[in-house]
């Protein structure tokens, strides 16, 4: 916290500057053309995707010079955190990522958020969005952002090799299967699950919560009909505590994690399918592994016929210095040109539903088909189900658990975490 409150220091202080030295200079309407793109898209596979449709900005629209206001750490933690700050103080970037879904409602109650449906109408979007994402990102009939993409989150990567040489044939389809896989894997001296940082123990929970569950007491969870408290949470708690005690060790973020398994020293992983580009693609991008050799995939435990999603997004915050050039990145980020450059490398499938197909083969292609007959859950970690006074509560419960191993203690926090958002 001190580090993020020292660059959030740092950061307001320099826009300060920045702004009096364009006035002081006469440079306003140079700056005026810059465009402030804030994201947490740095690591490899992702910052691919970012750029190339960076590209077809540049292209599209010279008269606006691209600012890459990117925040480096998986899932996008300390993004959103020093993005609170910069809204707090009046100075927001020009357009943000967010997690389309629940995420976004502290900033939309804030009146933090510019309505889209001017954009919405103009483009015509709601004819090439799937209903239920239009649903999910409106608030009282207004939009207020822009799906670029749709990722799953219930994924378990997994190395093949590793598996043949514990004495497994196929991927584990239940939450028992998976534990007793886990123990043959430690028996061979490999790492059974590589682990990142603590974001990622919250997004491990989420799918063995569906997995344990079912989908749809899982969904169930996020209503006002949520019962935190049963024994049918109890052991999906307990679940997660056997998973856990075949992690590695906590390695700093996603993708270290990930390349344990690619690498042949962990079996399994549990990551959004984001893991995927990051795979195939060549290096400095990826680590160019080879797909069904080195890394393969399937729903993680319990949850095939499942689609656990989110969708990255971004907005137009009130305010926004250049709000032109931030309406211009949008049309980018919306258009079938767009999400066909950007999908492909960040590893998942675009939200409009005319994008060119052809495009999305191995891994990519099973997501298409998955995304179009599956049952949907939504994700906690990636901001659809729970908003980050929620999230954030449950992400300090996991952080505890990981340290005491108190499942009672853990399940009592997500009780009163249910609480307190109003469930």
């Amino acid at each position: 916290m001190a580090a993020v409150a020292v660059s959030v220091a740092g950061l307001l202080t320099l826009s300060a500057c920045g702004k009096g030295d364009d006035k002081a200079s006469g440079g306003g309407q140079a700056a005026q053309k810059k465009v402030e793109v804030f994201s947490w898209w740095t690591g490899p596979g992702e910052s691919d995707g970012l750029k190339a449709m960076r590209q077809i900005f540049a292209k599209q629209y010279p008269q606006f010079t691209f600012f890459d206001a990117a925040v480096a750490g998986g899932s996008g933690d300390q993004a959103r955190a020093l993005l609170s700050s910069k809204l707090q103080a009046n100075q927001p970037p020009d357009t943000f990522q967010g997690h389309a879904g629940a995420e976004l409602q502290g900033y939309i109650k804030g009146g933090k958020l510019e309505s889209l449906n001017f954009l919405y109408d103009e483009l015509k979007l709601r004819d090439v969005l799937p209903q239920q994402l239009v649903d999910q990102i409106s608030v009282q009939g207004q939009i207020y952002s822009v799906p670029v993409n749709i990722h799953r989150s219930n994924v378990l990567w997994y190395n093949p090799s590793v598996l043949k040489d514990a004495g497994i044939s196929a991927a584990p389809k239940t939450m028992d299967e998976f534990i007793a896989d886990l123990g043959k894997v430690k028996k061979t001296g490999k790492i059974p699950l590589s682990i990142g940082s603590q974001w990622t123990l919250v997004h491990l929970l989420e799918s063995v919560l569906c997995g344990s569950l079912g989908t749809d007491v899982y969904n169930q969870l996020w209503t006002a009909n949520s019962d935190w408290s049963n024994a049918n949470v109890t052991k999906a708690l307990e679940n997660y505590k056997t998973v856990l005690s075949y992690a590695g060790t906590p390695q700093d973020d996603w993708q270290p994690a990930a390349k344990q398994v690619a690498d042949g020293d962990a079996a399994f992983n549990i990551m959004g399918d984001w893991a995927y580009g990051y795979f195939q693609n060549p290096a400095p991008g990826g680590i160019g592994k080879t797909a069904h050799k080195d890394f393969d995939w399937a729903a993680s435990p319990g949850t095939d016929g499942t689609f656990m999603w989110l969708s990255d997004s971004f907005t137009l915050p009130k305010g926004a210095p250049n709000r032109d050039g931030a309406i211009a990145w949008l049309k980018v980020a919306a258009s079938k040109e767009g999400q066909d450059a950007f999908n492909p490398l960040k590893g998942s499938i675009p939200s409009r539903k005319d994008a060119d197909t052809s495009l999305y083969k191995d891994y990519l292609a099973w997501s298409l088909q998955q995304w179009a007959s599956d049952k949907l859950a939504g994700s906690i970690q990636h901001g659809v189900v729970a908003n980050d006074q929620w999230r954030t509560a449950i992400t300090d419960a996991v952080g505890l658990f990981q340290q005491d191993q108190d499942v009672a203690k853990l399940q009592q926090a997500l009780v009163a975490a249910a609480k307190a958002s109003g469930q």
